[in-house]
């Protein structure tokens, strides 16, 4: 990890987290001011600013993390009402912490447009 962020140090454990989740490549945890009933952030253990920052070579975690969104929903009880995967993008999309992470929100009806 090149970036400390407060993701960063919940990777690490120096900071506690919720954990839902986790594997070789990621971490899942509850989010500490949850937007909706159910509310997981999924972050990469190899830092990443962002999606923008995103390129060819993150293709394989991208997916992974997408395919640890479905499993996380499934492992919640949201799967089958449905549920919202975010992923804020810079000052202007919403992002406040600059490390990669995808937001699975579900346990109530989404609005749209969503803000």
């Amino acid at each position: 990890m090149t970036e400390e962020t407060v993701f960063a140090k919940i990777i690490r454990g120096e900071i506690p987290a919720d954990i839902v989740y986790e594997d070789e490549e990621c971490l899942a945890f509850r989010d500490v001011d949850p937007q909706a009933p159910v509310h997981v952030l999924i972050v990469p253990k190899r830092y990443l600013a962002g999606i923008q920052a995103a390129g060819s070579n993150d293709r394989d975690l991208l997916g992974h993390l997408m395919v640890v969104a479905s499993e996380v929903a499934s492992r919640e009880g949201i799967a089958a009402g449905g549920y919202r995967c975010v992923i804020n993008a810079g000052a202007d999309g919403g992002q406040t912490v600059d490390h990669l992470h995808v937001h699975v929100l579900g346990g109530r009806h989404m609005r749209w447009p969503p803000g």
